[in-house]
């Protein structure tokens, strides 16, 4: 038996102190390289520049003059932001000496961003996969909004097995329900069936997309520990695997590296950046990080 989650409001709690505080110091109000949001108020029209974003060309005004323009728009005070959070079997996984599992990070990440966005007048909302599109928590803002997700992400159930996660559903879910303009943050290990790459494609076309993949580390490499017993996350199948064995050892790293050149073609043929999040990993360094990143992609981008 699981043992009971804490409560959500101890949950925020513990964050605000533990790493809500620490971000405040660290990046100083600049959260907006995080969380910056395209409002949907039409400014003006102007011929395209280079740098400018490709994705705010007007193609109706371009067809009709033979020259690009792109649509500039006032920044909106309020910013709407939709996790697409992976819930399936393999994120229940997790080798730190501390005990923290992939759900775990995505849990106290989560979280974390939610307090800073609403804190600021804005609102969350989310669409959580198990074993498949299991619930839409619908949108809202302020304290008690937090609270809610907290608690809604604390009783998801955790699957032993389930059908082979299929990120499509996930992503056809969220283009139908997301009708305006939003910051998009998937968060997931992207140990899916193949093909999700056009709707993230799209997805990230509509809406600022922010896109988190959930590691650990012994998903790479594997410790001479000797006879073990592993399972299949997504199928609960299990197998008893000599770790001793050096030819085995190569052979799951060299498997592990092919599985993460698959994720990182199909994230590319999505035209979209990943920041990597693992159960190692400090979360105040990691979203400090993650703002760097995305900080830099905006200047080069210009």
């Amino acid at each position: 038996m699981q043992p009971s989650p804490p409560a959500p409001e101890r949950v925020v709690q513990r964050l605000d102190w533990q790493v809500v505080r620490k971000l405040d110091g660290l990046l100083q109000g600049e959260y907006g390289t995080l969380f910056r949001g395209t409002g949907m108020d039409l400014a003006n029209l102007r011929e395209y520049q280079p740098g400018d974003d490709i994705r705010a060309i007007d193609w109706n005004v371009t067809a009709r003059l033979d020259v690009p323009y792109v649509r500039d728009f006032h920044e909106e005070r309020e910013l709407t932001a939709w996790f697409l959070l992976d819930l399936s079997p393999s994120v229940d996984f997790g080798t730190t000496a501390d005990g923290r599992l992939k759900r775990t990070m995505l849990v106290d990440f989560v979280t974390t961003l939610a307090r800073v966005l609403t804190r600021r007048g804005n609102r969350v909302a989310a669409i959580c996969y198990g074993s498949g599109v299991q619930r839409t928590i619908p949108v809202a803002s302020g304290r008690l909004a937090v609270l809610r997700l907290v608690d809604e992400l604390q009783h998801q159930p955790m699957h032993s097995s389930a059908p082979a996660t299929d990120l499509n559903d996930l992503l056809e879910t969220a283009l139908k329900v997301i009708r305006r303009r939003s910051l998009v943050v998937i968060v997931s290990d992207f140990i899916s069936e193949p093909g999700w790459e056009s709707k993230l494609h799209l997805l990230n076309h509509r809406h600022d997309l922010l896109a988190v993949r959930l590691t650990d580390p012994r998903e790479r490499i594997l410790p001479d520990v000797g006879l073990v017993v592993v399972s299949d996350a997504e199928t609960g199948e299990q197998l008893e695997v000599d770790t001793s064995d050096r030819g085995f050892r190569q052979r799951f790293e060299q498997a592990a590296a092919e599985r993460e050149a698959a994720v990182h073609r199909s994230l590319a043929i999505a035209g979209v950046q990943v920041a990597s999040l693992s159960t190692e990993d400090d979360l105040v360094r990691a979203i400090v990080r993650m703002a760097a990143e995305r900080r830099r992609r905006a200047r080069t981008a210009r």
